[in-house]
């Protein structure tokens, strides 16, 4: 069982900045493998939607209403992944979700962190 931890979340004016983090562990002792990690967000009413995503490898898919903006990367020796969001608008506001897979395709999310942009 892998449990994510994500911090960084909080209150912002439109065009500041914020860091998530997001950390992946394991009970001692029990030996896990991530693939893919990424970030995804979610408002009330509305599906969760994909923000982010980022390989092993460190190749990354950003969605469209974030490239330019915000940034994936991860740290594969610390199992951390982080999301660095820049010129943040309003419509950002929602709870953002960290999402890992491991090499052997199960998936854990994050309890989420909320980001709340003010206008």
């Amino acid at each position: 069982q892998v449990t994510l931890v994500e911090s960084g979340g909080g209150l912002v004016q439109a065009g500041g900045s914020l860091t998530l983090s997001c950390v992946a562990s394991a009970p001692s002792g029990t030996a896990f493998r991530i693939n893919a990690m990424g970030w995804y967000r979610q408002v009330p009413g509305k599906q969760r939607e994909l923000v982010a995503t980022i390989t092993r490898g460190r190749n990354t898919i950003l969605a469209d209403s974030v490239k330019g903006r915000f940034t994936i990367s991860r740290d594969n020796a610390k199992n951390t992944v982080y999301l660095q969001m820049n010129s943040l608008k309003p419509e950002d506001t929602a709870v953002y979700y960290c999402n890992a897979e491991t090499i052997d395709r199960y998936n854990y999310w994050g309890q989420g962190t909320q980001v709340t942009v003010s206008s």
